[in-house]
């Protein structure tokens, strides 16, 4: 049997998992995953495979809270922070949901200038005032984007929050998704006023005590707020271990750290983003693998964490947080690693197959 990942994967097992399918929407679904041996040489393949990727810092895979692969490059630990970059947006959704749920905010329908109405230039269009939570949970706040080619003015200017709130319309607010950091950058800001704690003390007492990991310290903007969906610092375990309590439907070692309906809620399509095609929520990508359902977090550089529900499966990665994932379809690589070594491991093979799903052989 493979060896378990550490003390905090013993007691994963088979609780309540989560599934969307397609682009309807996401469900609750009762029944586990069908118990799968998993197929150990596709595995070790697939590691051998990620081995020749120069920029892959880390790879970490579990099924059912089990070890199949933990693997590091490069120097790298698996116990050590890195920069999870945008990956970041992830958390800061499960930081969201456990706020409404503690009454914090409101609801995802709750105006955000009701909490940062003293930020609001007075020049500001009248639309800003009906953008919501969920507008900046799922990128639609219709501002223009402070990502891209915008982000190093924004974080040049002396108010990051007043800055991003000034920015002109681009869309309606709930329209197409324009991916911002500062829309989740938004999002700690109202999580801060709201709270009057700041963003670092909620995510240790809410993410980092119940799932026993390590949140450092990471960038604040001039008025001491700490930048919202970028530049986090977790270690692949750590990262790994948010993962696993979110396919286990918000619980870990058997304690409730994210609602059940959040995660439902999160993992329900919302848009799609403009580059990849893929579907988007409060701050997870969705893609189809296999005939599974992938939800992911991505940061910039394939700074990278896959849930599928169905298979009872985790996978992170990490990456060199320096070098453009997009460039040389680096992150097509590494959903590759995933869609096509990793989930056909823990498919039926041919001859235990039943229904349409078959073990495809590796190309």
């Amino acid at each position: 049997m493979p060896p378990r990942l550490h003390s905090g994967f013993r007691n994963a097992g088979l609780s309540l998992l989560l599934l969307v399918a397609g682009s309807v929407g996401a469900g609750a679904q009762p029944a586990s995953p069908a118990p799968i041996s998993p197929d150990t040489r596709r595995i070790e393949e697939t590691v051998e495979r990620a081995k020749d990727l120069p920029n892959l810092r880390s790879l970490i895979v579990t099924h059912n809270g089990t070890a199949l692969a933990e693997q590091a490059f490069g120097g790298a630990r698996l116990d050590r922070p890195t920069n999870i970059k945008s990956a970041s947006k992830t958390i800061m959704s499960a930081l969201v949901g456990i706020a409404i749920e503690r009454g914090v905010l409101q609801g995802v329908d709750q105006p955000v200038a009701s909490i940062l109405e003293r930020s609001i230039p007075d020049e500001a269009d009248p639309r800003v005032r009906q953008i919501t939570i969920g507008h900046l949970l799922s990128m639609q706040a219709g501002l223009e984007r402070t990502s891209g080619r915008n982000y190093g003015a924004w974080i040049s200017s002396g108010n990051w929050v007043r800055d991003a709130l000034s920015r002109p319309f681009v869309d309606e607010p709930g329209g197409r998704m324009l991916y911002s950091t500062g829309s989740t950058h938004l999002l700690s800001a109202a999580l801060t006023r709201a709270s009057k704690r700041s963003t670092l003390e909620l995510a240790r007492e809410w993410l980092g005590e119940p799932l026993e990991i390590d949140v450092a310290p990471w960038t604040r903007d001039p008025q001491g707020i700490y930048l919202g969906g970028n530049e986090m610092a977790l270690s692949p375990r750590a990262l790994h271990r948010f993962g696993e309590m979110y396919r286990q439907g918000g619980t870990i070692d058997g304690k409730r750290v994210v609602p059940e309906s959040w995660i439902r809620e999160s993992w329900t399509p919302r848009t799609s983003s403009p580059f990849t095609g893929d579907r988007y929520g409060y701050g997870w990508f969705m893609r189809d693998m296999r005939g599974h359902t992938a939800h992911y977090a991505w940061g910039f550089g394939g700074q990278m964490l896959y849930v599928i529900p169905s298979l009872g499966l985790t996978v992170t990665m990490t990456s060199d947080p320096t070098e453009p994932s997009r460039e040389d379809n680096y992150i097509g690589q590494l959903h590759a690693l995933v869609a096509d070594g990793i989930v056909p491991a823990l498919l039926p093979k041919p001859e235990d197959a039943t229904g349409s799903i078959q073990q495809t052989p590796i190309p």
